[in-house]
């Protein structure tokens, strides 16, 4: 059954240097207060897995906190490149960093397998891509009774998966309201897992029609931590920092800005920050 605990808690128990860590949300729900509570407690050689890496992924590549990462696309939404990503991709900044790409489809289908207790995930995709030239992990099965060609990528099981939602309950279970991504699946694929949420509630109803429950005993521990999502947004609770994201270009662009940065906003920062972030008002570029 999962556990409320403190963030810095969570994130003690359950991320562990050389481990295989997803971070899901997609469009809003980020989890970047916990992201950041992984940079503070200077995890490292971890292995990132995430369907859409942004800006929270660059800040944890540009610390040296990743050896590699397993992604379908990776940007800065609206604006343009991850310039942390890049430099540790071009240029071994802060070290070296092994990447393997895939698409959408396979990695929401890995996840599936993996919450499945799976060891692979079959889908039609890859037809006429030249991903599989350079992804090994990219391969082919013959259905056994139809004969068709099938595209295959391992499963996706990773050590620890950490998600932000918009409650919890005192007993542990979460509730996620608005875009729904792959955080069910990336939970129940993991070994253990981290959820923040904006608000622990009695009760967890009434929720909306595009909602989902992950259940208590899903999850390893639960954290409150209000405007953990942001510079993305939290559905019901905050709208998502534009201005933020343009700024970031600037920021990370130079090693130095960037080193900066982190020191002043995250490294001398902590979790309770982020509560200014909460409630429904414009947000400002950091």
């Amino acid at each position: 059954m999962a556990k409320i605990v403190s963030l810095a808690e969570a994130v003690g128990d359950n991320v562990r240097d050389g481990d295989t860590v997803a971070m899901e949300g997609f469009t809003h729900l980020i989890p970047y207060a916990a992201g950041h509570e992984v940079i503070r407690q200077g995890r490292k050689n971890l292995y990132l897995v995430r369907m859409t890496p942004d800006i929270l992924y660059d800040q944890l590549i540009g610390v040296g906190a990743a050896r590699g990462m397993k992604f379908s696309w990776g940007g800065n939404p609206g604006v343009g490149s991850l310039h942390r990503f890049r430099d540790a991709v071009e240029n071994q900044w802060p070290r070296p960093l092994e990447i393997e790409e895939h698409s959408h489809a396979a990695m929401a289908n890995a996840y599936e397998a993996g919450a499945a207790n799976l060891p692979f995930a079959t889908l039609r995709g890859y037809i006429g891509a030249d991903l599989p030239k350079v992804n090994p992990n990219i391969k082919s099965v013959t259905c056994p009774f139809t004969g068709e060609v099938l595209a295959a990528v391992p499963a996706i099981r990773p050590d620890v998966t950490i998600i932000h939602a918009q409650r919890a309950d005192r007993k542990g279970n979460v509730l996620i309201e608005g875009i729904v991504g792959v955080q069910k699946e990336a939970v129940l694929a993991a070994k253990r897992s981290i959820v923040t949420v904006e608000e622990i509630v009695d009760e967890l109803n009434p929720p909306s029609p595009n909602s989902l429950v992950l259940p208590s005993w899903a999850i390893t521990s639960v954290a409150h931590v209000a405007g953990g999502a942001f510079p993305s947004y939290a559905h019901g609770y905050y709208p998502r920092s534009n201005a933020f994201y343009i700024g970031w270009d600037e920021i990370a662009r130079d090693r130095d800005s960037f080193t900066a940065w982190i020191k002043e906003n995250v490294l001398d920062a902590k979790p309770e920050d982020f509560a200014k972030h909460a409630g429904n008002k414009p947000a400002k570029a950091a």
